[in-house]
């Protein structure tokens, strides 16, 4: 740290520290086989080399058909509520999580886009620059998963590798017999995607913060790794005011968008 620089760092529930790689759902239903943080990333962390690591903002897309459950998937794991009489979303919500992981602060933007048809044309230029991609499908309804492969096509079309998902929600409305029929298709869905499987019940919150805990420090790992190698750019500070200014700059964004959204529809 140099002299004279005051370093804030945000404030993070502790429901939301991450000091241990979190696992895959199924070994056999993911291509990210790592086991533990890069030793390039813990040792950059462990050293607090804030010249390369420093704030990490990351952005996570929802995608998928209208009425699978995307809000209250959402809603489970950043408000830790489920109410089935949820309005459909018109265009994007977003939300923020802000976790510590391995010691580092780390923000999670969650944009939580609409599934209906009319809205493609506004929801679609919230993908650009994804850092993690989530086709979320209902594990009751055949024709979403079906869909899924448009889906992750449509949202990774203007994002650098970012890490896949596929979600199956709804897994509390299925008997152990009917959702290990649903699964074994799903997980075949997943491996041709090229993207991890999770079953989760957002009624329930079965499995929820365990996925969004392996979203996350898959994608912090991905970032931090990536600006190791590359080198020192740009000193970050560790501080709430870049957090509030991304968050600022996404919300106009967002902003922006609504008002673009009425017009498109109408």
């Amino acid at each position: 740290m140099s002299a004279g620089r005051t370093v804030i760092t945000p404030t993070v529930p502790k429901d939301r520290v991450i000091s241990k790689f979190p696992q895959a759902f199924h070994a056999d239903a993911s291509p990210y086989q790592k086991l533990n943080f890069h030793p390039k990333v813990k040792s950059a962390c462990s050293e607090h080399r804030t010249g390369t690591v420093g704030l990490k903002i990351c952005k996570a897309v929802l995608v998928g058909d209208v009425a699978v459950g995307k809000t209250s998937f959402v809603n489970r794991f950043c408000h830790d509520i489920f109410d089935r009489d949820y309005k459909a979303t018109i265009g994007v919500d977003f939300e923020v999580e802000k976790f510590s992981i391995l010691g580092i602060p780390f923000t999670l933007q969650i944009w939580d886009t609409a599934g209906q048809e009319r809205f493609k044309c506004i929801a679609a230029s919230y993908y650009r620059g994804a850092n993690v991609v989530m086709v979320v499908f209902d594990l009751t309804d055949e024709v979403s998963l079906a869909n899924a492969s448009r889906w992750m096509e449509s949202a990774t079309e203007n994002a650098t590798n970012p890490v896949r998902f596929l979600v199956g929600t709804k897994r509390d409305l299925l008997s152990e017999a009917a959702y290990t029929e649903v699964e074994s298709h799903a997980v075949k869905v997943a491996n041709e995607l090229e993207a991890e499987f999770w079953g989760v019940s957002s009624k329930t919150g079965d499995n929820v913060v365990n996925f969004f805990f392996r979203a996350a420090a898959l994608t912090f790992d991905a970032a931090v790794l990536r600006e190791v190698e590359s080198g020192p750019s740009h000193p970050r500070q560790i501080g709430n005011d870049l957090v509030k200014v991304q968050k600022q700059e996404s919300q106009d964004l967002y902003d922006r968008g609504s008002k673009k959204s009425l017009k498109c529809c109408n």
